[in-house]
């Protein structure tokens, strides 16, 4: 059964620029590697976007999955050129938009139904709006929302991280934590999704910042120009 949280305790996270100092303070003293990485790199600069409902944000990671980012930019601007000026369609009207218009846009008939199935939910009241969301722990949005067709446990964990600014979100499928933390700790392989999970409860409770900076070890250590990850 599906559980809420009183929303005092999921919006205590302080997510302020000191919980930041004291994440950052926190995995320094993990370790010499862990330590030389964050100097390197300075202050996390993490790029929430809160204002975002979650309707919106699902969709928007469906847009960009498996995509670079100008191919998924292209796309999804042509989807909101459908709409106006309205800075994003409501769910009804994305429901309602036929299959053959939002391929037009680019997107596949996988992606199609992902996106009408995502609006229909959020009719539903299966996508909750933002205000639910923030009292829902992450365990039950990840169970509510992976059951949608199409949507995985990363998409939710990405929504978690950027919509929600959830300061513990491991999400340990994703390619770019493993090869950073092979990379930070030069092994000669990347790790499973499992030995990731396990290696990374020494994170907690700020794995999120972690995250961000496994996506930013450089491919090649001596240039750090290369710092790049997700935003």
């Amino acid at each position: 059964m599906l559980t809420s949280m009183p929303a005092s305790t999921i919006l205590a996270a302080d997510i302020s620029d000191n919980a930041y100092h004291e994440a950052e303070q926190f995995l320094s003293a993990l370790d010499a590697d862990w330590a030389r990485h964050i100097t390197r790199i300075g202050p996390c600069r993490h790029a929430a976007k809160p204002a975002r409902d979650p309707y919106e944000a699902l969709v928007r990671a469906i847009a960009y999955q498996q995509l670079h980012a100008r191919a998924g930019d292209a796309i999804l601007g042509r989807m909101l050129a459908l709409f106006g000026d309205a800075p994003f369609p409501s769910a009804r009207q994305l429901r309602d938009t036929p299959v053959d218009i939002l391929h037009g846009c680019g997107f596949s008939a996988g992606k199609i139904a992902t996106i009408h199935g995502i609006a229909q939910a959020a009719l539903d009241g299966v996508v909750p709006p933002r205000a639910e969301a923030v009292t829902m722990s992450d365990a039950d949005l990840i169970e509510r929302l992976t059951s949608l067709r199409g949507v995985g446990r990363w998409t939710v964990e990405m929504f978690l991280i950027y919509t929600l600014e959830r300061m513990d979100i491991l999400p340990a499928d994703d390619f770019g934590v493993r090869e950073g933390y092979r990379r930070l700790k030069n092994l000669p392989q990347a790790p499973t999704k499992k030995q990731i999970g396990d290696i990374g409860r020494a994170w907690s409770p700020y794995r999120t910042v972690a995250a961000w900076y496994l996506w930013r070890l450089p491919k090649n250590p001596a240039n750090h120009e290369d710092n790049k990850g997700i935003v």
